[in-house]
């Protein structure tokens, strides 16, 4: 007899969709902003797009197999991780999905091998030039792709798993592995596509707008990775100071604004007087109102506003469940 919870079910069917939409944004991301002008967003299908530059016979998805496949490989043998299914599932769905695209994307075998802008989507979508347009773009709807599989707790593999070799046994800080490994995959495509080293070289652009424009996607992507899985992130923490008992502004809170907070006795230094500090995280939009009542209160109050990172609680968002958890701030 089948006992499985409904919700549950729902839950699972919404996680395993989520990672499917998320491969199939990110490769649209590469193949019809990134892939095309040869610009080369870090991690492993920056490293696929250089590959492909020098052997333009294999598509840029299949270089991701053959770099992803072996990364996975060493991140059990060198750092001991259980690759989850997820992972694994969106490692080799999205390459998949990306040759797929490319395929249907370019008339022929060619236009294919030489990844032409001209005659992708019979040449609607040729972006040459507009350059900064495709590296935001690309990068923003690669960064919305990643940051959905993300949240599902799954990677694509790639240059974290670089990051973690290097944060292991070279002793160098998470960031800062990530940061090294997207330069040198961006100094390789340097060379060999700004260089003219590939196959699909092109002339239009000085060879130093190359590097600009991957490092604009690489920084694009991350921001937008990071608010998918986090949000805006522009909740504000505020301290006020008063003199007075505030029943009003405590009533506000509670009522209006349907917020807690805490009371805490306190003294002023100089004075040593007994005064009343209130200690609540708020919403921006929030802010103003709340501003406003604490003058009617008392209009000699000390407020400090300042942002929150992050507010986790009731009310707010739920406290990590593992240290497995990812958080790529």
């Amino acid at each position: 007899m089948c006992n499985a919870n409904p919700r549950n079910m729902k839950k699972t069917i919404y996680s395993w969709t989520a990672i499917l939409l998320g491969c199939a944004i990110t490769a649209i991301g590469f193949v019809f902003f990134i892939n095309p002008y040869g610009i080369v967003p870090g991690g492993v299908y920056g490293a696929s797009i250089v590959l492909q530059h020098i052997f333009p016979s294999i598509q840029v998805g299949t270089f991701g197999y053959m770099l992803d496949i072996p990364l996975l490989t060493l991140s059990v043998l060198l750092l001991g991780a259980k690759i989850g299914t997820r992972t694994i599932v969106a490692a080799l769905t999205t390459p998949f999905i990306m040759n797929a695209l490319e395929w249907v994307a370019y008339p022929d075998k060619e236009a294919l091998q030489s990844l032409d802008p001209s005659r992708l989507l019979g040449g609607i979508l040729d972006l040459s030039d507009h350059l900064i347009i495709a590296t935001v773009m690309g990068a923003a709807v690669i960064g919305l792709g990643c940051g959905l599989i993300v949240r599902q707790q799954a990677t694509s593999g790639g240059s974290d798993i670089v990051a973690m070799i290097l944060q292991k046994y070279c002793h160098m800080r998470f960031s800062r592995a990530i940061m090294l490994v997207d330069g040198v995959v961006v100094f390789f495509g340097l060379i060999v596509i700004g260089f003219g080293i590939g196959s699909n070289n092109t002339d239009s652009e000085p060879t130093i707008y190359l590097s600009l424009y991957s490092l604009a996607a690489i920084f694009v992507t991350s921001r937008v990775l990071a608010f998918v899985i986090n949000g805006p992130k522009n909740d504000k923490l505020m301290f006020v100071i008063s003199e007075k008992h505030l029943p009003d502004l405590r009533e506000y809170i509670l009522r209006d604004l349907d917020r807690t907070g805490t009371y805490i006795k306190s003294s002023g230094l100089y004075t040593g007087h007994e005064k009343e500090m209130l200690f609540l995280v708020v919403s921006y939009k929030e802010v103003d109102n709340l501003k406003l009542k604490i003058k009617q209160a008392d209009p000699g109050a000390f407020v400090v506003v300042t942002d929150a990172y992050d507010a986790y609680g009731e009310g707010w968002k739920p406290l990590p469940s593992s240290k497995n958890d990812i958080n790529p701030e």
